[in-house]
């Protein structure tokens, strides 16, 4: 009773004092980390401002979407985070960001004001002072709260979906969940923006596409104590870093700083071997996530679990269901969301950080709700008449659907406690689960088997990096020396860690690194690939979809099956001209880099020519009486092959695509002048001059029949000179290789004009003319686009740490 009457008057205390500055107001009183007041009859909130120059942390967000993976504004995203501070200047307040990027940490005062003084700051907002006594200031901060933050114009603009202003009229505060607590405050905003659309996305996910409504959320967090010890980042860690210029070090010692991201994790007894957590990591799944994938998610998410026993932590890794009445958006919590969209794309893992320190703060998964449907519709194209018998028979597709959610969100909830992507992973006995898995498929017994299809629990690799991240030393240990033989030891054992951009089939080289593939060989998993593939397409039958659906459904789920072959082709290609290469660092053992051996290159070259026979890519004649025009209602979407005979299902475009596809990776310039200079390194290597021979020689020299199989074959053909010729006119191809290539097209000529009863030769022989005349400004006919990949694709899953 004593602490209720206690609250009570400080309540009536703090309506008072208020209360004498806005004379005559009704206020809605809040109080916590700020305490702040809402006036309904004029829509604005107030704020008490008691810290001048204390630094506290800003973060805006978006709390609901647009709803269109194309515009990449969803429900829950996340937005920057700012450490700011209120400073007084004349009548106003000003909401300052100091400068992170360009430090001094130092005891020396001026040297650390040389360092402010050196750099730009920047100013967030000024704020009139509407009442101050006693130190405190009251400030309006309704117009900060109502500005675009997010910047959802912009994206819109960027996106081509129009020109969109803020709608002030039809834009108002949001109080459902604006609240105050010890630590934070948050703040919503319904802002509604007016413009004139112009682009498909926006009038697909709006009601009146001219306007469109969402709620942008802001919070004030008071920043984390000093107690939180930093540490270094290690190339060789899988960690992900924060980084920063100390003009303090001294000049034989780096100055730009690199620091790992991770959640603060002590023990209650440091000195235990084993021992429960001070706080443990808590992740909470959005409760709207419905059955059996609720489930799924959370047995997923809880596979880390593991990792952290394995450095003595006792259950402090943990995830639970979102109280009901918890906001998502509040920074108190780690969340995993379920995101509604239009189409299916990418999920996403997020953080919020201290700046100063790389200290999570909060986690926030994004998982994209229709993801789990297209690994449903893989797994009904794979098998062998799934709805012969009966329309309910959907558990074994469900069930490898599931097994990948499961995956999907250990490896998202991964990004959000600091670790990247593990792209070597897959070629190491599925080491991580920070790699993109495709399924991995087998016959057994001569029939489709998904039994293993993704993989349970965190790998290897995981216990490594959150070894490296999260280990607590004694204080008798050397934590440098400690950490560095985590890596060693993970070293020696075989493991490895290359990410991204080492991995992407365009621009990557590194021949054990790659997205969405299975197997220790890439080429030796492509000839499985393709044995899985055309089992599943001579199984293929109208008892792949259920009674009563339009085969227009049919082609659909046959699309995947027919492109089922595109990653592995990437990871393929990417051994030709490849190397082999580790992030090493000086004194750690490890092989530097070297390029890939002539047998292994040779050995994927042939396994990726299988990708442009007619036997591979010639669609059944008898499966292509299953494919009519599309049925009403049922039209092509991105996701359909595309063709070139109006309504009518063309059998040659999905070739044309497929082999452009293939061509498109093979023939990279970068990579094709990485072949000219190993041969010119290494006279064992295979150079460019025989690598144009054996392609030519498989397809547009090989002899194809006046049959559906050699009209196919010559489409592909076709794509295959279309694609050396791009090669020859890219300014990226150095100028040895162009030559090269330009004689070889030339020794080509000679060889068709020998065929002058051939048709598509002579078309050939004119084509080649027309190139010859002006290498540079050739360009390519353009083949029907691909099918979108994602989520099965690149570019789906992306991490950011704000």
């Amino acid at each position: 009773m004593k602490t209720l009457f206690l609250h009570s008057f400080l309540l009536l205390c703090i309506s008072t004092s208020f209360a004498q500055g806005l004379t005559g107001k009704d206020l809605k009183n809040y109080e916590g980390y700020f305490n702040f007041f809402y006036e309904e009859a004029q829509d604005k909130i107030y704020l008490e401002v008691t810290q001048l120059d204390e630094e506290f942390l800003y973060v805006n967000s978006l709390a609901t979407g647009v709803g269109s993976n194309d515009i990449g504004l969803d429900r829950g995203q996340l937005g920057d985070n700012r450490i700011v501070k209120f400073v007084k200047a004349g009548n106003k307040l000003l909401l300052v960001q100091p400068n992170q990027n360009y430090r001094a940490i130092t005891d020396n005062e001026l040297e650390k004001k040389s360092i402010e003084q050196a750099f730009a700051k920047s100013v967030l907002f000024g704020f009139k002072i509407e009442e101050e006594s006693n130190g405190k200031y009251i400030i309006d901060i309704t117009s900060f709260l109502m500005q675009d933050a997010h910047g959802v114009a912009d994206r819109l603009q960027s996106q081509n979906e129009g020109r969109y202003s803020l709608d002030m009229s039809k834009s108002a505060l949001s109080l459902e969940r604006t609240k105050a607590f010890p630590k934070n405050v948050e703040f919503e905003a319904l802002l509604t923006f007016s413009g004139d659309s112009k682009g498909r996305n926006i009038r697909s996910v709006t009601p009146t596409a001219s306007l469109v409504s969402v709620i942008q959320h802001h919070s004030f967090v008071e920043l984390p104590d000093d107690n939180y010890k930093k540490r270094e980042f290690d190339v060789r860690s899988g960690a992900i870093s924060i980084s920063y210029m100390d003009y303090a070090t001294p000049v034989q010692e780096q100055i730009k700083k690199h620091y790992i991201i991770r959640h603060r994790l002590e023990k209650k007894n440091p000195n235990d071997s084993i021992s429960e957590a001070v706080e443990p990591i808590i992740y909470y799944l959005d409760s709207g996530t419905p059955e059996p994938i609720r489930s799924a998610l959370l047995d997923g998410a809880r596979w880390w679990n593991e990792a952290y026993e394995a450095i003595g932590f006792k259950n402090a890794f943990q995830v639970e269901v979102l109280p009901e009445d918890a906001d998502p958006m509040d920074c108190r919590y780690n969340v995993i969301q379920w995101v509604h969209r239009s189409t299916r794309g990418w999920s996403y893992g997020g953080s919020v950080i201290d700046p100063r320190t790389g200290e999570i703060i909060k986690g926030h998964v994004s998982l994209g709700s229709l993801r789990i449907r297209q690994d449903f519709m893989i797994a009904q194209a794979l098998l062998n008449k799934p709805f012969a018998n009966r329309d309910d028979n959907y558990q074994p597709m469900l069930q490898m659907a599931l097994a990948r959610i499961r995956q999907l969100s250990a490896h998202e909830v991964g990004h959000t406690i600091g670790f990247a992507h593990n792209f070597a992973a897959s070629t190491n006995n599925r080491a991580s689960v920070m790699d993109y898995p495709h399924p991995k498929v087998k016959l057994t017994n001569g029939e489709v088997d998904l039994s293993d299809a993704y993989d349970v629990g965190i790998g290897d690799w995981d216990k490594v990096t959150v070894a490296y991240s999260y280990s607590q030393f004694k204080d008798t240990e050397n934590e440098t020396e400690a950490l560095n033989n985590i890596l060693k030891e993970a070293t020696n054992s075989g493991l490895r860690f290359i990410t991204d951009s080492d991995a992407r089939a365009q621009n990557g080289a590194h021949a054990y690194a790659h997205l969405w593939d299975n197997g220790k060989s890439a080429s030796e998993e492509l000839e499985n690939v393709l044995k899985v593939r055309a089992k599943a397409i001579s199984n293929f039958s109208k008892d792949n979809i259920k009674t009563g659906e339009p085969y227009s459904v049919l082609e659909d789920v046959f699309v995947p099956l027919y492109f089922f072959h595109r990653y592995q082709t990437e990871a393929a290609t990417k051994l030709v001209g490849g190397l082999d290469y580790n992030y090493a660092v000086k004194g750690d053992g490890q092989m530097i880099t070297k390029a890939i051996d002539a047998k292994t290159q040779k050995e994927a070259l042939q396994a990726i020519l299988k990708t442009l026979s007619a036997e591979t890519l010639a669609i059944p004649q008898d499966k292509l009486g299953l494919f009519p025009p599309r049925a009403f209602q049922y039209w092509r979407t991105r996701e359909s092959f595309r063709g070139n005979t109006g309504v009518a299902f063309d059998p040659f475009a999905p070739v044309e695509t497929s082999s452009d596809m293939t061509l498109g990776l093979l023939l990279n310039p970068e990579r094709m002048n990485r072949v000219y200079q190993q041969k010119v390194l290494d006279k064992s290597q295979l150079g460019l001059k025989e690598f144009l021979e054996i392609l030519i020689d498989a397809t547009i020299k090989k002899k194809t029949e006046n049959s559906y199989q050699g009209e196919v074959q010559q489409v592909i053909n076709l794509s295959v000179l279309n694609n050396i010729m791009a090669l020859s006119a890219s300014e990226k191809l150095m100028p040895q290789a162009q030559a090269l290539v330009n004689f070889e097209v030339m020794k080509l000529k000679v060889k068709l004009q020998e065929r002058r009863v051939d048709p598509m030769a002579m078309f050939m022989v004119k084509e080649i003319d027309k190139f010859l005349g002006n290498p540079k400004g050739f360009k390519a006919q353009s083949s029907p686009k691909i099918p979108d990949g994602s989520p099965i694709g690149s570019d789906t899953c992306f991490y950011h740490s704000n």
